[in-house]
Formats: structure tokens, C-alpha cells, sequence
């Protein structure tokens, strides 16, 4: 069924790496099509670099560099045409903003989604976050409206018309009329309730769900967070455990970012916050548990307890997902014989040698409780199989 609602993604180099993919894939995985745009950049094959953004004990955050993220339609097309085509506009944070804010047709791009003047009666929502605000001070769109922003940000903000709002806390969304703003994206969940909601979601089964995500130092960064913001986003309580560190500490994400041509080195990502003590992890209180890759599960299937843990969790039929190298912690548990999977290159074996019945390449595989994806291009699959087994319902 093609997808009947549709977003507009504004993007550029070194925009923020979260900002781009959480709302990216969460919408995908929620049946919503999403044009990914940016100057100068046309598909099939260019890509914006992202950034990663990261307080890592400095006075000011780290620019840390991100994934390559692909470039899905045409600048200038998507600027000529009549905002109505789009059902909201997505601009991540990061440097990429103060070129645009001087460019003619995105500055103009921005002031068609925002309603100003002549196009008031044609508003759609439109998300900015971090220092993507400067693109909706750039367009005449900022006075009188209720906005928050990076710190940084305030004074632009308030030279602008806006009404400055501290984001405290970090997660706060704040909607104003067609506006949506927030820090960045520790506020993804927000976000994505919100845009939901102002796109006319009805969202059902959620509230009350409680998801846990094992982490470990260096596990994948996009599966890690994507899927944990998305299922915030949809009314769930999400929590991340790690067996060697306690509540309030954090992990460190890995960045994996191939080439069609070559394996992919590793790059240090964003911290992935620890939410929950381990001795206070009761499998009664979740619905499912989501084992993210990178080479976390390299620890993972090395302690005892995390592995009776999944276990526990399968056999009180709850729904249990992997992806990517979080397949050996199923292996060590004894959950893939049998069972049809989906694998990358990197648990292929594993997944034969732990007595899979079948392995696709690639995608995503529901076999009952059971979700398995290969990697992280398959986020939308994955996050879309996770919230029907949990009967969560998003229709327009």
C-alpha cells in the first residue's frame, strides 16, 4: 500500500546525524514516505556527511564526524513545487543551517511550509531542532511564536520575534501552532509524537508498553538510538540496561558506515544514556527486549546474566528483537534454531552454526515473537515488525 502521507527533509552536510535519521526512519516504519533534499545534491548516489554531536568533558560539544546519509529527491524540484505536495518539513540541527539561511530558495522553501504572507491558509508542521531555527528566523517566520532551541540559540530566537522557552528538560518539544521545536535530539520522542499528532496520527497500543534495550560500550549508534526514540514515540516507556554499569552512566556508540566496496571502520558516536540499574530489570514489567549490534553483544553473550535474562524473556513469550550482531547473544541463548532470520555478512555464519532454518540477507523477519534485521538500513523494517507484535496501530 503506498504510503498517504508525506514529508519534506531538509538537509545538508554536517547536519546533526540523530536529527536526520531518527524522524528518517521512525516515519518510514510508521508507513510515512519521507523526500530527503539538499543543494547541490541530486539522486541516486550523492549523500549529505552528517555529524555527530557529543559533550564528551569539554566547555562546548564535539563534532564528531557521522554516517553518509543519502540524498532521495531533488532540491530544486521540491522547492518549485507547491508546499501542499507535503505534509510536513523536517530540518535537522547542525552547521549545514547557516549556509541554508542565506540561500534563496531554501530560505524560501521554509517560508512556504510556515504560512508566511500569501500562504498562511497552506501551514504544514515543520520541525526544527537544535540550530535548525535560524532557517525559520531566516524566513520571517519566528514572530510570536513560542520556540526553543541549543542554548546558543536564544538570542536569535528573541531577535527574531519568538518567545524563548529553556529547554528543561532536554526532552521537551515544544508546539507552537504549525511550529515544533526542541533541543535536538534528546527530544526525538517528543518530536515524534507531536508531528504525529499535527499530521492527524491516530495512535493506539502504546501507552503502558515498556521495551527494554540491552546496551554495552560500542554498540551500534543508529540501532541503538533510532528505534529507541521511534518506540518513545509512539507512547511507549523505553528503558536501556547494561550489565556493567549503572543507572545515569552511559555507553559508548559505534558508527558503522560502509562503503558498497569496502567493510567499515569504526568511528566513536554519541553517549547512549543507561536508564536502568541492572538488579532492578524484572522481565515482568516489559512487553520485549531489543538487542542492538556493533560489538556490544560481544559482551553481552560473554555475561551470564544477560544471557539468562533473554532467555527469560522468551520463554515468558515476550517479543524479543535483534539486529545485526545482537544475533549471537540469540545464539548463545539457543533462539535462532529453528527459525527463519534475517543477516548481514557479519552473523551469516552465526546464524547457520546456531541452527537457523532459514536466513534472508538482508531486510527484516518476524517468526512469532521473534524479530531478527541485518543492519541499520533495515531500521524501518525492523521498528515497524517490533510495533505490530506489540499491536501498535499508526493510521492517518
Amino acid at each position: 500500500m503506498a504510503p498517504c502521507k508525506k514529508v519534506l527533509m531538509l538537509c545538508g552536510d554536517y547536519m546533526e546525524d540523530y536529527e536526520a535519521a531518527e524522524p528518517f526512519y521512525a516515519l518510514a516504519a510508521f508507513g510515512v514516505a519521507v523526500d530527503c533534499v539538499a543543494p547541490g545534491k541530486k539522486p541516486p548516489g550523492d549523500a549529505c556527511l552528517t555529524a555527530v554531536h557529543e559533550f564528551l568533558g569539554h566547555d562546548l560539544y564535539t563534532e564528531l564526524p557521522g554516517h553518509r546519509f543519502a540524498v532521495t529527491a531533488d532540491f530544486a524540484a521540491a522547492a518549485a513545487a507547491d508546499a501542499s505536495r507535503y505534509d510536513a518539513l523536517v530540518v535537522p540541527g547542525g552547521r549545514f543551517v547557516e549556509r541554508l539561511s542565506v540561500d534563496p530558495l531554501a530560505v524560501s522553501l521554509v517560508a512556504a511550509f510556515a504560512g508566511e504572507g500569501e500562504t498562511a491558509t497552506r501551514r504544514r508542521p515543520v520541525v526544527v531542532t537544535c540550530h535548525s531555527q535560524l532557517l525559520l528566523a531566516a524566513a520571517g517566520a519566528m514572530r510570536g511564536v513560542r520556540c526553543t532551541a541549543f542554548f546558543s540559540m536564544r538570542r536569535v530566537v528573541e531577535l527574531a520575534g519568538g518567545t524563548w522557552v529553556e529547554p528543561d528538560p532536554l526532552g521537551l518539544c515544544v508546539a507552537d501552532g504549525n511550529v515544533l521545536s526542541a533541543i535536538g535530539w534528546p527530544a526525538h520522542g517528543e518530536i515524534i509524537r507531536e508531528l504525529l499528532r499535527a499530521m492527524g496520527a491516530r495512535v493506539a497500543g502504546g501507552r503502558g508498553q515498556a521495551v527494554l534495550f540491552l546496551c554495552a560500550d560500542y554498540v551500534d549508534d543508529y540501532e541503538a538510538n533510532v528505534p529507541f526514540r521511534a518506540l518513545a514515540g509512539v507512547g511507549c516507556r523505553v528503558e536501556a540496561a547494561c550489565p556493567t554499569k549503572r543507572k545515569g552512566e552511559a555507553c559508548v556508540t559505534a558508527i558503522y558506515d560502509a562503503t558498497p566496496a569496502a567493510a567499515s571502520d569504526e568511528r566513536r558516536g554519541h553517549n547512549f544514556a543507561v536508564t536502568a540499574d541492572w538488579g532492578d530489570v524484572d522481565a515482568d514489567r516489559y512487553a520485549c527486549v531489543v538487542v542492538p549490534g556493533g560489538r556490544a553483544p560481544e559482551l553481552l553473550a560473554t555475561r551470564g546474566e544477560a544471557v539468562a535474562l533473554v532467555r527469560e524473556f522468551a520463554g515468558k513469550g515476550k517479543v524479543v528483537a535483534s539486529i545485526d550482531q545482537g544475533h549471537l547473544l540469540l545464539a548463545a541463548v539457543g533462539l535462532l534454531d529453528g527459525r527463519s532470520c534475517a543477516s548481514g555478512v557479519a552473523t551469516r555464519v552465526v546464524a547457520g552454526l546456531a541452527g537457523a532454518a532459514s536466513v534472508r540477507h538482508g531486510g527484516a523477519v518476524a517468526d512469532g515473537k521473534l524479530v531478527t534485521a541485518a543492519s541499520w538500513p533495515d531500521l524501518a523494517e525492523f521498528i515497524a515488525h517490533i510495533i505490530s507484535l506489540l499491536g501498535i496501530t499508526v493510521s492517518f
